[in-house]
């Protein structure tokens, strides 16, 4: 499976607990530096929603937050995983070194 990453960030935000969609918003900006925009936001939750990943909770007044469900942290553990394996094998391939001929 593919992953783009703005659903990893979603899913990164809401492993520490539920967030509704600005929450969410905030906390990738702060913690990435990354402005998840509001279509970009949406396309995102529906589509982890409907991959079991994340559930909407009760609308609390406009807000409806949302969790990760224990299909939605064994894939971010996954990936997670998988993306630190590439980032140390990409680090370690980039070591100062003698320049290549």
């Amino acid at each position: 499976m593919r992953w783009a990453e703005p659903s990893l960030l979603v899913l990164a935000s809401l492993a520490d607990g539920a967030k509704h969609g600005y929450a969410i918003t905030i906390d990738v900006a702060e913690q990435v530096g990354v402005t998840l925009g509001p279509g970009t936001l949406y396309a995102a939750l529906t589509r982890l929603e409907d991959r079991g990943l994340i559930e909407a909770l009760p609308p609390e007044g406009r807000r409806r937050p949302y969790r990760l469900t224990a299909a939605g942290a064994a894939e971010l553990s996954a990936q997670a995983t998988r993306m630190q394996r590439l980032a140390t094998l990409s680090l370690g391939r980039l070591r100062p070194g003698p320049a290549p001929t």
